[in-house]
């Protein structure tokens, strides 16, 4: 394979590597954010039930607030019953007292119930928070993981931005020309190797006179499909 052909190939290496590299420092700080929104949906559901045992210790405590009211209102009530003079008074205090127990007494096992839900939570409470530590953890070593290899972008950029331009003064400039040209017509690909007939460009059958001709011959050919500078990918180099 001639020099300058070979060149052609490392040029051509040069630019996927800094169309790649562009594409992944556009892609990765996609990444850090979607990681981000997903840590913190994330961190929102675990926090859910902390948020409703903390509604149901607001609730207990108005449920104690009430029975001890209740509470207070039957022990004046009942000093009342003591001061009573006639019986219609005293059957409707009684009644009072009878209808304080029965709200009392259904407070009660409401609470009863918040308790136990309030026990349930607890234990649903200290699973989240671990399950939260380990995700904060997870989340931060593969947050840092993209970010280094975000910060290594603009070195690889700068490494193969210059492999490319030590390459480009070494390639004449008609050839030059012809590459950027027929690279800026197929999607960034200027060469293109071939084997078993197929351009590996468009994927297309390579005529066999020509296929032929591109084996043993060193001039410049490109592919009749493409229009891609060809070269021959041999069985030593194919994989």
């Amino acid at each position: 394979m001639k020099e300058e052909l070979q060149l052609l190939i490392g040029l051509q290496e040069c630019d996927s590597q800094l169309v790649a590299l562009a594409a992944k420092k556009t892609r990765l700080p996609e990444k850090i954010l979607a990681m981000e929104n997903e840590f913190q949906a994330r961190r929102e559901n675990l926090s859910r039930n902390r948020q409703k045992h903390d509604e149901l210790k607001a609730r207990r405590a108005e449920y104690e607030a009430a029975i001890k009211k209740i509470g207070d209102g039957m022990a004046k009530m009942k000093e009342r019953l003591l001061e009573v003079k006639n019986n219609k008074e005293y059957q409707a205090m009684l009644k009072e007292i009878e209808t304080a127990e029965k709200t009392g007494s259904e407070t009660e096992t409401r609470m009863i119930a918040l308790l136990e839900e309030m026990d349930r939570l607890s234990v649903q409470v200290r699973e989240d928070d671990e399950a939260l530590k380990q995700e904060t953890l997870r989340y931060e070593q593969d947050k840092k993981a993209v970010e280094e290899d975000l910060n290594a972008v603009d070195a690889d950029v700068e490494s193969w931005t210059r492999k490319r331009t030590e390459l480009q003064q070494k390639i004449s400039a008609d050839l030059l020309a012809r590459y950027e040209k027929v690279k800026k017509r197929n999607n960034g690909l200027g060469v293109i190797s071939v084997w078993k007939a197929v351009c590996g460009g468009c994927h297309m059958n390579i005529p066999p006179q020509l296929y032929n001709e591109l084996q043993r011959s060193d001039e410049m050919l490109s592919c009749p499909n493409c229009n891609r500078i060809m070269y021959f990918k041999t069985p030593e180099n194919s994989e």
